[in-house]
Formats: C-alpha cells, sequence, structure tokens
C-alpha cells in the first residue's frame, strides 16, 4: 500500500493526533512509534515522505536516518522537542530534508508537509483547496473565503466545516463527525449542534434557512455544493 507520509515518533497519543489531522486534509498517512516499527512497515508498504523524531524509546532517530539514507532518497522531516543547533546540524548533514521544533501547529506542519510532497511531485496542489457555492477554503494557509472575503473560525469549527466539505453530497452521521472532528465518541449533540450554528452564520446567507449545510434529522449532516 502506498502512503503520502510515515511518522516514526514514540510519543503514540502526538503521532496518532497527528497521523488522523493529516488523514483529514487527504494526504494519506500512517505512524509508528519506534525504529523497528518503522523498518517493518517499509519491508510492507510504500511512502513518499518520513517524519522522524530523534528521541525513539531505545533507539535514535539519526541512527535509522541513516540506515535508511543507504538505500532510500524519500524526503525525511525531524521532528523534535530538542533544540540545540547541534541537533539541527547533525539532522541536516546526516540526510534530513528540515527540522521542526516541537510543539509544533498542526495545521503548519501540514503546510510543510504538503510543499515537500508537492515539490517531490508526489500530491497535486489542486487538493490544497476546497469550493462550494461562494465558499473556498485554502488548506495550506487554513484559510476561509466567503464571497471572496476571509471569514475567521475557531479551530473545531474549521475541521468540523472541512471534513463536512470534504465529503459534500454525502450524509455524514453524527458519530462519525465525532469521532473524525473531536477525536472522541462522548461528545454531546449539543457541542455539535452550537458547532453547526456558529458555521451556518458564517458561511449561509439566512442561517435558518440553510444553503449548504442541511440536517438529516436523526442521523447527521450533509453539506450540499447546489450542483446535485
Amino acid at each position: 500500500m502506498n502512503y503520502d507520509c510515515l511518522i516514526v515518533d514514540d510519543e503514540r497519543e502526538l503521532a496518532e493526533t497527528t497521523c488522523e489531522y493529516f488523514n483529514m486534509f487527504e494526504v494519506k498517512t500512517a505512524c509508528v512509534t519506534s525504529a523497528e516499527a518503522c523498518e517493518q512497515f517499509l519491508r510492507e508498504h510504500d511512502t513518499s515522505l518520513i517524519l522522524l523524531d530523534i528521541n525513539l524509546g531505545g533507539s535514535s532517530g539519526f541512527e535509522l536516518c541513516k540506515k535508511l539514507r543507504r538505500t532510500m532518497d524519500l524526503p525525511i522531516l525531524f521532528i523534535s522537542a530538542r533544540s540545540s543547533d547541534d541537533d539541527v546540524l547533525i539532522a541536516l548533514n546526516i540526510g534530513g530534508d528540515d527540522y521542526i521544533q516541537k510543539p509544533y501547529t498542526l495545521s503548519v506542519l501540514l503546510a510543510k508537509v504538503k510543499t515537500v510532497l508537492r515539490r517531490y511531485g508526489k500530491q497535486h496542489p489542486a487538493a490544497d483547496v476546497l469550493e462550494f457555492g461562494r465558499v473556498r477554503i485554502d488548506l495550506a494557509l487554513s484559510r476561509v473565503r466567503v464571497n471572496g472575503e476571509e471569514v475567521k473560525f475557531k479551530t473545531l469549527e474549521y475541521r468540523l466545516l472541512c471534513y463536512l466539505a470534504q465529503h459534500k453530497n454525502r450524509v455524514v452521521p453524527k458519530e462519525e463527525l465525532f469521532a473524525k472532528v473531536w477525536g472522541d465518541s462522548i461528545t454531546g449533540d449539543g457541542t455539535l449542534n452550537v458547532h453547526i450554528r456558529h458555521l451556518r452564520e458564517k458561511i449561509e446567507d439566512d442561517p435558518n434557512r440553510p444553503q449548504y449545510i442541511k440536517t438529516v434529522w436523526g442521523t447527521g449532516y450533509v453539506l450540499e455544493d447546489g450542483k446535485r
């Protein structure tokens, strides 16, 4: 199986969160938590880019990078909480293509990864833009324009809008939104309803008679682009 990105990081929760975020924005991503798991993954799958932590439990991302460089020429971006100049120089001198310090912002990291993938011809730029009706979402910059004017969204509002837009003209169950946008299955209907109302207030001409985000009672929501 082919992937856009492989995350190698022993901070499992951070790796899984980053992985889920990338996949939500159509960068096909997997994650592993050790050098051994990375090597096993690469024996079974292909990837276009690796995000590699320096500290990998009992092993070193530096050593893994040097080993991978003997046979592979794909981009390797280091991600680490270590910030010394020596670490940065080592990472770049042994074959790393970039060095990104933790904690990182998911949207900024995603933009960096997409830039590298485009540079290596692994992803088409059109994937960076979602459009429906009068709404344009620039995924690389995390910006939304309505009728050409930029509109500000809170983080979860933005993620919810993007997920609905990526699955437009399909009824998305509430449970799927809880899992994919909030990352859990215990978010209440009230929280979701509030976020949907805020989205409608920002993108609809009349939030009480929505043109785009429609409620499917008892099931979830569907974002219609008006072309059906």
